[in-house]
């Protein structure tokens, strides 16, 4: 097998070694596709070179080649996605009880099942219904993501906010009903009124994984409201604004530490996938080589106005 693995800052490089051997609960997959995680940014820019090598890839699919004695289940050829590690790589193997089949004709690119995973979760924790005032702070790949699964909810309005006008247009284009810029939303968006007249949305999903997002999220949810927390703050602080406390808003961690819960979005979510009510078409924009990590990342921290999600393809 061949695997990328990162030796220094921003410096990863290709290896080679024995094929993995399943163990009794795993699955040995061929790796098809990897998506690009910005939870994995932090690594690559700052690893120590004096340290061990450090391999990343979290957001597989793979063709099944061998299982383990306990997960006879999967077949060799089967195609799945899941949760794992070390997905930069020809192989891997996989926990085989957090992994699920790729729907039939679904590109293997378009059907990751980690990241969308994580989303369904939160949402099924942020009560959201039919006619409901919504945004969506922050419209990076989360942030899209979470316009496609909002929308089948019925909001009775869904607004995105980000300050990129390409992502604005994006999420126009996936079914919010209005965009805007932080610094250029309306004033019945900022000004707070009696909870009777208040034209602020009643939920408000942050996707930025900054600081400044999440002020300008808390800052949108009108009192009673709901806040849900999915971007990934892995850095520093993120202070919390007193004034949700005298709104009353509730709010949700999106972040989801059980792996059972995720398995049981991710297959909600790959259901999404295979009714076309969610597609990855629209976020996939890059495709690298397992010899182009290092690029791949650069382009991902770069995040020009033609970038939404990179993934690597062996």
């Amino acid at each position: 097998m061949k695997f990328s693995q990162l030796v220094g800052p921003r410096r990863s490089e290709v290896v080679t070694a024995d094929d993995p051997i399943p163990g009794d609960h795993e699955v040995l997959v061929e790796v098809v596709a990897c998506g690009v995680c910005t939870s994995d940014i932090g690594p690559w820019l700052d690893h120590d070179p004096a340290g061990p090598p450090v391999r990343l890839g979290h957001e597989m699919v793979g063709r099944v080649l061998a299982a383990g004695r306990d997960a006879d289940r999967w077949r060799a050829g089967d195609l799945v996605t899941g949760l794992g590690g070390d997905g930069f790589a020809t192989h891997a193997v996989m926990d085989a009880n957090a992994v699920l089949p790729v729907p039939p004709g679904v590109e293997p690119a378009h059907a990751i099942g980690e990241p969308v995973a994580d989303l369904e979760e939160a949402l099924s924790r942020t009560p959201i219904a039919p006619g409901a005032h919504v945004a969506v702070v922050g419209l990076g790949f989360m942030g899209l993501g979470l316009v496609q699964l909002a929308r089948r909810h019925a909001p009775g309005l869904l607004v995105g906010v980000d300050p990129d006008p390409a992502r604005r247009r994006r999420a126009l284009a996936l079914g919010a009903d209005l965009a805007f810029a932080p610094d250029e939303l309306p004033e019945e968006y900022r000004a707070a009124t009696t909870r009777a007249t208040d034209a602020r949305p009643g939920i408000v999903l942050e996707a930025t994984g900054a600081t400044g997002g999440l002020r300008t999220a808390g800052s949108m949810v009108r009192p009673f409201g709901t806040l849900c927390v999915v971007g990934y703050h892995h850095t520093g602080d993120a202070m919390m604004d007193m004034d949700l406390w005298y709104k009353a808003v509730t709010v949700v961690n999106g972040f989801c530490p059980d792996r059972t819960r995720l398995v049981a979005a991710m297959r909600r979510a790959l259901d999404l996938v295979a009714d076309r009510r969610f597609s990855y078409a629209p976020l996939i924009t890059h495709r690298f080589g397992l010899d182009d990590v290092d690029e791949a990342f650069r382009t991902m921290r770069e995040a020009g106005p033609d970038f939404v999600k990179g993934v690597v393809l062996l």
